[in-house]
């Protein structure tokens, strides 16, 4: 005799409590969505280099004047398109070997007899038609480096900033303020601003309580702003800046007279009285 199978039910109250609960929560992320895209569309319209300013609790505290000299260049496309390129060549290793005939093992004697077998005529087992012989024009070990010159590089990344800040996607930040590492404050933080895609942090000097507080969002990564480079503007919808890599941004990758002037005036402010 079959044994009987208990199912469970569930309560009808139950049921429609939480598909409500689901409703409403797919509500509120459309929302907070629709809310970000437009805040985006609107900072859209106002001036490039006026981004907003943020504090760590992630309130609004009105502009920030971005550096002129890196963010209101002319975004130069086959530039920015060669910096990539060289950048992700350069990230190859080019360790893909395949062997020749003088390297595969095997070869000497004939592998069978000249005629009378009615398949084609082989000298060795090395040849490239033979099972297990040589590879012709095989990937051997190479250099995939690229040159580019550093104004060029720096000009490249100039234009991709500059861009970024057309989009409206610059955020500048006053200060993170995280007394240990917390990822809940972190997306916390990325959510009070408004960011709904991927985000690049760039910081002024090693934090390690930030970064350790942003390395476990997947959709977030920390850089320092001496570190920057073409390829995370890229492959980042977002940027966060800290307000002190400002400074720093436009002391490295400035045009050479900016980058004299910026070195004149840190070194006239360290001097003593």
């Amino acid at each position: 005799m079959a044994a009987r199978k208990t199912v469970a039910k569930t309560a009808p109250g139950a049921k429609a409590k939480t598909t409500a609960k689901t409703t409403a929560t797919s509500r509120k992320a459309t929302a907070t969505k629709a809310a970000a895209a437009e805040r985006i569309e609107k900072e859209k319209d106002e001036d490039p280099l006026q981004a907003p300013l943020f504090d760590s609790a992630g309130e609004r505290q009105g502009h920030m004047q971005l550096p002129k000299l890196i963010f209101a260049e002319e975004p130069n496309a086959p530039v920015m398109h060669q910096a990539y390129v060289r950048q992700m060549a350069n990230a190859r290793q080019g360790t893909a070997s395949t062997k020749t005939r003088e390297t595969v093992s095997g070869g000497g004697a004939k592998p069978y007899r000249q005629k009378g077998t009615g398949r084609a005529r082989h000298g060795s087992i090395r040849e490239p038609s033979m099972k297990g012989g040589a590879v012709v024009f095989g990937p051997h070990p190479r250099s995939y480096r690229q040159r580019m010159p550093k104004q060029m590089r720096r000009l490249a990344l100039r234009s991709a900033l500059s861009q970024k800040a057309i989009e409206g996607r610059v955020r500048v930040i006053d200060g993170f303020g995280f007394e240990e590492p917390r990822t809940k404050l972190a997306a916390d933080l990325i959510a009070a601003i408004g960011f709904d895609d991927t985000t690049l942090v760039i910081l002024p000097a090693p934090n390690y309580v930030v970064s350790r507080s942003f390395e476990n969002l997947s959709g977030a990564k920390i850089i320092l702003a001496r570190n920057l480079n073409i390829r995370d503007v890229f492959t980042h919808t977002y940027l966060l800046i800290a307000k002190d890599s400002l400074e720093l941004l436009e002391e490295n990758f400035g045009r050479p007279e900016s980058r004299s002037r910026a070195r004149a005036v840190h070194t006239h402010q360290e001097l003593p009285e």
